[in-house]
């Protein structure tokens, strides 16, 4: 299965994403050049991980009849120079009350299989081109 995601210039350092309907816009900041109407897609990365391991998070809680409501994820992430990279991201995953002690590891096990995970864990290959 191929999908899709299309990123056009709106101006300066704004581009507009596009993704099955849905607009996303990425940015930089001020002190980058930037005007700062949106993350970076460096950001963008990190939280694509993050929200990753909150929807497997929720499924999980769901699935087994537990509390889902303050269900939230942070996301900490430090830069590398050479080569321009994110070089460590820190994920903690804060449970709703109620969520019993015994259930906790199994959770924290599929949160840390979710696809963005597995993706980094065993890299894609990408491959960049000019279009014709």
């Amino acid at each position: 299965m191929t999908n899709t995601v299309r990123v056009e210039h709106k101006g300066s350092d704004l581009f507009e994403v596009a993704i099955r309907g849905h607009l996303v816009h990425v940015d930089q900041p001020l002190e980058d050049g930037g005007s700062n109407a949106a993350p970076t897609p460096t950001e963008l990365f990190v939280a694509s991980l993050a929200s990753c391991v909150a929807h497997y998070a929720r499924r999980f809680l769901a699935r087994h009849k537990l509390p889902t409501e303050g269900l939230s994820v942070t996301a900490r992430f430090t830069m590398a120079g050479r080569p321009s990279r994110v070089a460590q991201v820190t994920v903690s995953v804060n449970l709703p009350a109620g969520v019993p002690e015994e259930r906790k590891a199994a959770l924290l096990a599929v949160a840390s299989h979710c696809t963005v995970h597995n993706s980094l864990a065993e890299p894609p290959e990408v491959s960049i081109g000019l279009a014709s």
